[in-house]
């Protein structure tokens, strides 16, 4: 059997994936440089890091947004800062914060699977709302779970301790999505094959 009748290679990366994915990478670094706010005393800052993540997934769907996510991690951890108030390094990784970073790339994998569940037949009226219960849902079932436990983990406080702390990052999450959730429907809108349907 001659060479050219092997299997035929795997399909390539196209440019414009690569190019989406290191948009977002940079659009997340740049809202996480943003001054953050101070919140209690775990070394966890509020910052626009969340609005970022959930818009990787939503606009990009799970594998690009998560691609996305995790090339920001690896820079980050890399020594670049474009971790929260321009930090960097592995220590971080393993610091209060490491938890979110971590729980940043599997919540954009589920949360770009529902973005790309419900815009399978394009945007609608309900189109935010089944959006923003989506991003809800990823917030409560991982990145809040996976975040506690990381504080705890780092600063050797209880989780009932940690819980309570994070409380006070609720409402600016909440608004965070929804935020992201009427920017995503927007970009839909605007680019109706942008997940390629």
């Amino acid at each position: 059997m001659s060479s050219t009748s092997a299997a035929a290679p795997a399909r390539a990366i196209a440019p414009a994936d690569l190019a989406y994915i290191a948009v977002f990478a940079a659009l997340i670094a740049a809202l996480s440089i943003v001054p953050p706010i101070p919140v209690g005393g775990f070394g966890v800052p509020i910052t626009l890091q969340t609005l970022g993540v959930a818009l990787a997934g939503l606009c990009l769907g799970a594998w690009r947004g998560t691609a996305a996510v995790a090339l920001y991690v690896l820079v980050g951890a890399a020594g670049l800062p474009v971790f929260a108030g321009g930090t960097a390094g592995i220590g971080v990784l393993l610091g209060p914060t490491g938890g979110y970073l971590l729980a940043f790339i599997v919540s954009t994998f589920l949360l770009g699977l529902a973005a790309q569940a419900v815009l399978r037949r394009g945007v609608d009226r309900l189109t935010w709302l089944w959006l923003l219960l989506a991003a809800v849902a990823v917030r409560l079932a991982v990145i809040w779970p996976i975040g506690v436990a990381g504080i705890a983990r780092a600063t050797g406080g209880t989780v009932g301790d940690v819980w309570a702390v994070d409380l006070a990052y609720w409402p600016g999450d909440a608004l965070k999505i929804v935020v992201a959730v009427l920017i995503a429907v927007a970009v839909h809108k605007a680019f109706p094959r942008l997940l390629g349907r």
